[in-house]
């Protein structure tokens, strides 16, 4: 009974918090501001969010936190916008929705397939934040007994997890993280106060501002990239009629809603898996659970509602390890993270038990937005039809020089702004070579982190490396990281063994 007294107090607080005047507002900003750039093809909410979190300084943590949550997961509604309408991802994530919300579409039946993917959106996403409740207090409290060594392999695990599961060459993954880790590194020793890889750059004494590098990488170099496209885009239907979807509609969908909602609220726990995975994952049980798997494709209603419901729920589901282990599981929570970090709140348990305003405010707010989300998408699809005529020559512009002003006002430095345009170049080039930036910037989030929790641990065991192995949790983390890179090197040692014996 105490427990769930507990609870019942901890959402009390967090609705009290969530329903004051201007946290309601910044949390229809953020929703409003997601939903925009999900429509939006080419910005993202990655780089949205690092261009904004200069904005972020001269607010509560709290509005802070709940206008950038907002953001995130107001992209996932966004995105099937333009996946349905357009046949373009606004947002990665919605891929999956191209293949029968757009054939759906070109049938007349573009109001139902909107409709089922913002109530599916709308389901996952309620069911996400619930598991928010009822699991992240337990992981706290489990966290809250964590020492050092334990802290330094769970690091170690998600790294790995960003590295394994990140998309393309698992190499180049691994040379992703390891170049953030040495990019975290830049700066003042905490231990020795040695300056270390300023290169004589009075500047980089305290290091590389997260913000530079986060804006670079991903704001910069997506307008970089998006600018290579070609701007025409077919929009099938400018006017959406009969967005109700029928019974038959429902009954069709609504276990594909409950399934995709299972999907993403497991995968989403997993670091480095996100909603993009999620999504596809949901197509893919679909598609074998299917009677007729040929109609998928060509305008399958469970093709939208499973996806769309698989990266809404996993969408809320990762800010789990963040909140309470503070272990980001994708780009997006590391951005979230570094926005914590910002405002002086330390990442782990103790946020829970030291902020619990912050964290309870947070998840209510999950619950507001959501409905915010569904009133917003469906009623104004006119509008956001509209946006996606306006040009990109318009917004990229624009976009560079707030960016630019938001860099520069962090302290005042011209040589920031030339490092994010360093990184925004470099990120570029990580485009080209197929180089999947997320992981560099969970490298850079956890590197300094790690070395801490490293160096402790190490003075605790007065220099023994075995003090990892010789307690239980920190060697079940260091055993599952290992048994992760088997798992993904396995199958290319046997491929090459196979070339050599044919050879």
């Amino acid at each position: 009974v105490a427990p769930m007294t507990d609870l019942l107090n901890n959402l009390i607080l967090g609705f009290s918090v969530a329903l004051t005047p201007i946290n309601l507002l910044y949390c229809f900003i953020g929703a409003s501001l997601g939903t925009l750039i999900g429509v939006l093809p080419g910005i993202g909410p990655i780089g949205t969010i690092a261009m904004l979190l200069p904005a972020t300084f001269a607010l509560p943590p709290v509005s802070a936190l709940i206008m950038l949550a907002g953001i995130y997961y107001g992209a996932q509604y966004g995105g099937s916008t333009t996946a349905i309408l357009v046949n373009l991802p606004g947002e990665s994530s919605s891929v999956v929705t191209c293949l029968d919300g757009y054939a759906m579409a070109r049938q007349g039946r573009a109001g139902p397939a909107l409709a089922i993917a913002a109530l599916g959106s709308l389901f996952a996403g309620c069911v996400g934040t619930l598991l928010i409740v009822l699991f992240g207090p337990p992981l706290a409290e489990l966290a809250l007994k964590f020492a050092a060594p334990e802290y330094t392999s769970l690091m170690i695990l998600g790294l790995v997890c960003a590295a394994v599961l990140a998309h393309g060459s698992l190499i180049k993954a691994i040379a992703m993280v390891i170049l953030g880790l040495l990019l975290g590194l830049v700066g003042t020793d905490v231990y020795s106060g040695m300056a270390r890889f300023t290169f004589g750059i009075w500047a980089l004494n305290d290091g590389i501002g997260f913000v530079v590098v986060a804006m670079g990488l991903f704001g910069f170099a997506e307008i970089v990239s998006s600018l290579e496209q070609k701007e025409k885009r077919e929009l099938f239907t400018s006017e959406v009629r009969g967005l109700w979807p029928t019974r038959a509609d429902f009954k069709a969908s609504w276990g594909a809603i409950m399934r995709g909602t299972a999907v993403g609220s497991i995968l989403g726990l997993v670091p480095g898996s996100g909603p993009i995975i999620c999504s596809f994952a949901s197509y893919t049980v679909e598609k074998l659970l299917a009677k007729d798997p040929s109609r998928f494709g060509k305008g399958a209603i469970e093709g939208v509602a499973g996806p769309e419901s698989a990266n809404n729920a996993a969408a809320q589901t990762t800010f789990i390890p963040m909140l309470t282990l503070g272990i980001p599981g994708t780009a997006t929570m590391a951005l979230m993270l570094g926005a914590l970090m910002i405002h002086g709140i330390p990442p782990g348990p103790q946020v829970m038990t030291q902020h619990p305003e912050l964290f309870w405010g947070l998840i209510a707010s999950m619950w507001i937005g959501n409905l915010i989300l569904v009133l917003l998408n469906l009623p104004l699809i006119g509008i956001w039809v509209r946006v996606l005529t306006i040009p990109y020559r318009f917004l990229y512009p624009a976009i560079l020089l707030f960016s630019c002003v938001g860099i520069y006002s962090l302290s005042n430095s011209a040589l920031d702004v030339v490092l994010a345009a360093l990184f925004g170049l470099l990120g570029y080039l990580f485009i080209k070579l197929g180089c999947e930036p997320a992981p560099l910037l969970l490298g850079f989030i956890l590197g300094p982190l790690m070395e801490q929790n490293l160096r402790r641990a190490l003075l605790i065991s007065r220099g023994d490396p075995t003090i990892f192995l010789t307690r239980p949790m920190s060697l079940a983390f260091l055993l599952a990281a290992a048994f992760m890179l088997f798992v993904m090197i396995a199958p290319a040692i046997r491929r090459r063994r196979e070339e050599v014996f044919q050879e």
